[in-house]
């Protein structure tokens, strides 16, 4: 992250933090503040834009906000004539977290929300909100989660675990070892090589949906999959973990297999087995409101992203459900569109349904 002098980041544009610098946007109409603030006027009752080319108000009448909903809760209405309601007003918002995930993703060093606000334009309250209502994680979640990306891809091809934490932009082990257990599901030194030294138990049957793989580790169920055609399973699972001890169908994992075959012959009943699985932040938040949605029922995307306090980040839900590694036992096939549309669905549409439909069945009955 390149530094100014002063030994902040370096921006072209004022902060807009200060109503000072607020009402000076307003007073000139800067563009490069729209979407940053608003500004309502005591006497008309109306909000607007600091673009806005309305007539120019006295200062002792202008009040700021950050939000349209802000603003509205304060009792004004919006101005027709620049529309601060409009979607089109809040783009300059999504620029600014697109901007300052761009930079946290190549930042050498972490910069302060302060910074980052500086940079977008918003005081650092204000960014955070932003910031956490579009992109459904606070920026320094978001940091540690590009770090530990870094972590996952430098480990295969790293001297050492220690080289490919550094390299991540982590400053010690300790701050990467108490993200790790989640963030990869298994020990680092383990992950790095392929999953070298760790048993996967692993099985291959039929059931009412086709063919299912289980696997599991020690500590969990790390896979459950569902295919048309039986010998890709096994590759899937030696793609996932090249170099781990793949033992199929060993006496001892029968009992697991049997629990869930009978979950998915009925999954009212639930599946009491541990999980074996690793994610981001967002997408362990996704996966355990997936598991709050009972049998036989239904949400949208866009319903599990309000849910999480994220509602415009329906397509984040969307990717965190593609990414489900345990059908069924994470019931991803439970999220439909907003029009009740089946949707996309890892393992082929038809078999969400059909597992939709046999749960309702089982609800009904």
């Amino acid at each position: 992250m390149r530094r100014s002098d002063d030994g902040t980041m370096g921006t072209l544009q004022n902060s807009c933090a200060t109503e000072q610098e607020r009402w000076e946007a307003v007073r000139t109409r800067n563009r490069q503040a729209d979407g940053r603030f608003l500004y309502g006027v005591v006497t008309t009752g109306v909000y607007c834009r600091p673009v806005c080319a309305s007539r120019l108000p006295k200062r002792d009448n202008v009040r700021f906000f950050d939000t349209h909903e802000d603003a509205e809760r304060a009792g004004f209405r919006p101005c027709k004539r620049c529309a601060p309601d409009a979607p089109a007003a809040q783009d300059a918002q999504h620029a600014a977290v697109i901007r300052a995930c761009q930079l946290l993703r190549e930042a050498e060093e972490l910069p302060t929300l302060a910074e980052l606000a500086h940079v977008a334009g918003f005081s650092p309250a204000h960014f955070q909100r932003v910031f956490k209502k579009i992109v459904g994680i606070t920026p320094k979640q978001y940091a540690v989660e590009q770090r530990l990306q870094r972590v996952r891809d430098n480990l295969p091809s790293s001297a050492s675990v220690t080289e490919a934490i550094y390299d991540a932009g982590f400053a010690s082990n300790s701050r990467f070892y108490a993200n790790a257990p989640t963030a990869l599901g298994m020990e680092p030194s383990t992950y790095r090589h392929g999953g070298t030294g760790t048993r996967i138990r692993f099985a291959v049957t039929h059931a009412y949906i086709g063919w299912v793989l289980i696997a599991a580790t020690e500590k969990g169920i790390c896979a459950i999959e569902f295919a048309d055609d039986p010998a890709v399973l096994p590759e899937r699972l030696r793609a996932r973990f090249s170099a781990a001890e793949l033992v199929s169908n060993d006496p001892g994992f029968a009992a697991w297999v049997a629990q869930v075959l009978a979950f998915l012959e009925s999954p009212g009943e639930g599946l009491d087995l541990p999980l074996d699985i690793r994610g981001t932040a967002f997408q362990q938040r996704v996966w355990q409101a997936l598991r709050e949605i009972p049998a036989g029922s239904t949400a949208s995307y866009s319903e599990i992203a309000a849910r999480l306090g994220v509602p415009h980040a329906a397509r984040a839900v969307a990717r965190a459900c593609a990414a489900n590694p345990v059908a069924a036992a994470i019931p991803c096939h439970r999220v439909v569109r907003r029009d009740g549309g089946a949707g996309g669905y890892r393992w082929g549409t038809e078999r969400k349904r059909v597992l939709l439909a046999r749960e309702m069945k089982e609800r009904d009955a």
